[in-house]
């Protein structure tokens, strides 16, 4: 995965972290990252998008939390295997609709 590949809306009213954390949510759900693929680093993402690496550190611990990635020693986070699971249609539908 790329670290451009999220869009980071700074005068949006929703935290960054939290923008951060749903792209993900919906990149994972929506099959364009698979299982075992690993993450930009905290550190490229906050300089590729001119933020405060805290950040999107808080939005990586959030969705390690969650069970949707998973910290690999000397590699980084990748996504967990288990929230790759392929979702149902309706499932899908859910993610994608508030956008």
């Amino acid at each position: 995965m790329d670290a451009t590949l999220l869009h980071i809306q700074p005068a949006a009213p929703q935290p960054i972290y939290r923008q951060i954390a749903e792209q993900i949510r919906r990149l994972v759900a929506g099959g364009q990252l698979a299982a075992g693929t690993t993450l930009p680093s905290v550190r490229d993402v906050a300089a590729a998008h001119a933020i405060n690496p805290m950040t999107v550190s808080k939005a990586y611990s959030q969705l390690e939390a969650e069970g949707v990635l998973e910290r690999q020693r000397g590699k980084g986070m990748a996504v967990a295997a288990g929230a790759a699971a392929p979702p149902s249609p309706q499932q899908r539908w859910d993610l994608l609709e508030p956008a």
